[in-house]
């Protein structure tokens, strides 16, 4: 088996790992042709990472151009611990009210550990000015470092 073989996760270990990260960086082609790199706080359904972002932002700009995107995460501090995965996208704008509130509930519920009517409220106040983001995996490359159990 290779090494590259030797530190690639599983499906469920990639399943896993997107459980439990908080931010995913999400890069786009910016105007200038250059990768324009932000965080977002996602939700995995489906397979597919979902989150919600202002409408106006310029990686809204950047995915009506090309709706594309490289998103990664990553988790550890010292070599022998770096995880990670790196997927190529093809990403899905969502624009119809209803869907990109229960995405924006979705998000909310999940970093706030909330729900309830103050939380719709919020979430209702907001979603008039947000889109929705769906990031469909195409290509997906992961790493566990711990793997190698400290044979570089």
């Amino acid at each position: 088996m290779s090494r590259r073989a030797s530190i690639t996760m599983t499906t469920d270990e990639v399943r896993a790992f997107l459980e439990e990260q908080r931010v995913v960086t999400v890069a786009t082609l910016g105007p200038n042709g250059r990768p324009h790199l932000v965080p977002l706080w996602f939700v995995v359904e489906d397979g597919e990472l979902v989150g919600w972002t202002y409408r106006a932002s310029q990686k809204v700009a950047n995915l009506r151009r090309k709706p594309e995107a490289t998103l990664q995460l990553e988790a550890g501090e010292t070599y022998d611990q770096l995880r990670g995965v790196t997927m190529e996208c093809d990403a899905r704008l969502v624009t119809e009210q209803a869907e990109v509130a229960r995405i924006g509930a979705a998000v909310a519920a999940r970093y706030s550990g909330h729900s309830g009517p103050e939380l719709d409220a919020f979430v209702a106040a907001q979603a008039v000015k947000r889109v929705g983001l769906r990031f469909a995996p195409t290509s997906t490359v992961s790493w566990d470092h711990r793997k190698l159990s400290g044979a570089y």
